[in-house]
């Protein structure tokens, strides 16, 4: 079956922007462990319309942050430490890593690799503007989930592909799951730009059949997002200095803080 350019759109920009927001406040503590969620309200406090919400709210709760409130609807933040995140995020990477690997020592099909390119490519449109605002942001996002995607695919390994899923489904494991937090730190955009080049040389990599090159890369492609987690929990209070330094979008609809 052909792979049609249409798969490079994965995700429509309001939706993302509304995913990250949520992230944030959960992740911040702003919205605390067990708060009740209602659709119309969160819309309101986004300043986006209902559409998008609903659909980040269902995301979210597929990545294990929000579930069912049960009675009366709605979702409740779940509880989850700061060693969860660690957890989720070394377990992508190493399972990704496999992916890589696997891709490489079997083998990719010519039209996945030119899909993979295509994604890369957009990614570096986002990120030759001075700076990640909307809908760079967005654009970034899609194209990141959607060559992370690929590597599943091109691992030629359905069981694989099922676990890959499921990680990426624990709390800020997605591969964009935590890229508000790089893009509002100090020099954020220089650390899309250093993982960029890591997916250029996965790629790479995979294409002259280096699967052990490809395995490390991605391991450490994942511990960027880690990096920037430990660098986080380290200011006084653990979790919720993050809430200072994720805003790649203000919760009433605003663009990124340039960095000083």
């Amino acid at each position: 079956m052909s792979l049609e350019v249409t798969e490079l759109d994965v995700a429509p920009t309001q939706t993302v922007q509304a995913q990250q927001r949520l992230r944030e406040l959960i992740v911040s503590g702003a919205l605390p462990p067990g708060e009740r969620i209602l659709e119309v309200p969160l819309a309101e406090r986004l300043g986006v319309s209902r559409t998008p919400v609903r659909a980040a709210l269902l995301r979210l709760e597929q990545e294990g942050l929000l579930e069912a409130a049960g009675a009366g609807g709605g979702y409740r933040v779940r509880q989850f430490s700061e060693q969860d995140l660690r957890d989720a995020i070394e377990l992508r990477g190493t399972l990704e890593g496999l992916a890589a690997r696997m891709a490489a020592e079997r083998g990719v099909d010519e039209a996945l690799l030119a899909l993979a390119r295509r994604h890369l490519d957009a990614i570096d449109a986002a990120l030759d503007a001075p700076t990640l605002a909307e809908p760079g942001f967005a654009a970034y996002v899609r194209h990141n989930g959607g060559f992370h995607a690929l590597l599943g695919r091109m691992s030629g390994s359905e069981l694989l592909q099922r676990e890959l899923a499921r990680a990426s489904l624990l709390p800020f494991a997605s591969p964009s799951g935590f890229l508000g937090v790089q893009v509002g730190a100090p020099a954020g955009q220089a650390v899309l730009r250093i993982a960029q080049d890591q997916h250029r040389q996965v790629l790479d990599a995979i294409e002259q059949r280096e699967g052990s090159r490809a395995e490390a890369l991605m391991r450490e492609h994942a511990r960027i997002a880690r990096r920037r987690l430990e660098t986080a929990l380290r200011q006084p209070g653990g979790l919720r200095p993050l809430q200072a330094a994720v805003a790649p979008f203000n919760a009433h609809g605003g663009h990124p803080h340039e960095s000083q």
